[in-house]
């Protein structure tokens, strides 16, 4: 049975769809399952595709070329393409666990890795935009943070670390979610600084969001990873953190340090911030373990008689 000739930019979907009238019930079962669950099969090898779906790797490859694809290698290639960004941590770390490798070893080579990122952060500071961002950041209005996913933490850490130093600091990332989020960009404009942040994979929501502060004339400052970041195009002022990682899609640690550098030089050019920060001490001391509490006063103590008797023991 000859197959219609599928060129190379066909998808794998429109291949599917040519070839479904000639499909055996297996191959149709199979599929049924891609086109369920694409992104899931492009980072599958054919064993666990075959045992996945409850058919022979024979059935497999034979379904890639049912397709008009040399192989299933050839298949899987051509259905990864579009996912470069989600599927290369999940190949990496396929590679990486295929080395023997001992619990010693991966704690050793994740802090290697830190190290590594902190550095190369240091090194790619680009001073201009780091002056650029604590201006804008003490001088905005309100100043937004935003991110989400594990992003959603690192917001959060910098909106701890601003909190002292601005009139108005708000996390969007809130039980509402981004539509919530979206409703708090409403009332914003020139005056007010949203802080973006997102890192491969970056994240639909939060590149939108930036892109409606832009186009209400709010001030945008991106935190991410590299200049052909979505976010970067967006942002008056960007800073870049190094989040290489052989084990998990990112590594958080360049993306910290880079946000407790921010924060620190807020702090240095913050009108009044040893005033801030001894006001900050003085709230939380109660609830500081080892900190002095409320002084209280014994029953009796600042009557009259009482000071009368303190005094007559004194005098005597």
């Amino acid at each position: 049975m000859e197959l219609p000739e599928a060129s190379d930019n066909t998808t794998v979907a429109r291949r599917i769809a040519q070839a479904l009238p000639r499909l055996t019930r297996a191959h149709r079962k199979m599929a049924d399952h891609v086109l369920a669950h694409p992104l899931q099969v492009a980072t599958q090898p054919i064993d666990e595709l075959a045992e996945t779906v409850g058919v022979s790797v024979a059935t497999a490859n034979r379904f890639a070329r049912a397709l008009g694809f040399d192989g299933y290698a050839t298949f899987r290639a051509e259905l990864v393409r579009g996912f470069e960004a989600l599927v290369a941590p999940v190949e990496q770390l396929r590679g990486n666990l295929a080395q023997p490798s001992t619990v010693a070893e991966v704690f050793a080579t994740s802090l290697e890795e830190t190290q590594h990122n902190v550095e190369a952060t240091r090194k790619s500071l680009d001073y201009a935009a780091c002056e650029e961002a604590v201006r804008r950041i003490l001088a905005a209005r309100t100043v937004s943070v935003v991110g989400f996913g594990a992003s959603g933490w690192l917001a959060g850490l910098l909106a701890h670390g601003l909190d002292s130093y601005c009139a108005d600091v708000r996390t969007l990332a809130g039980v509402g979610g981004v539509s919530s989020a979206a409703r708090a960009l409403i009332r914003s404009g020139p005056e007010d600084l949203l802080v973006a942040l997102a890192f491969p994979r970056y994240l639909v929501d939060t590149v939108t969001l930036a892109k409606t502060a832009r186009a209400r004339g709010t001030q945008v400052l991106a935190i991410t990873d590299r200049p052909s970041s979505p976010l970067a195009p967006l942002a008056d002022v960007a800073l870049y953190a190094q989040t290489r990682s052989r084990y998990r899609p990112n590594c958080e640690t360049g993306a910290l340090a880079l946000i407790e550098a921010l924060t620190s030089a807020v702090a240095l050019r913050a009108p009044g911030a040893f005033q801030v920060a001894g006001r900050v001490v003085e709230t939380l001391a109660p609830w500081l373990h080892g900190a002095p509490g409320p002084q209280v006063m014994p029953p009796g103590a600042g009557t009259e008689p009482a000071q009368a008797s303190e005094r007559k023991k004194r005098s005597s």
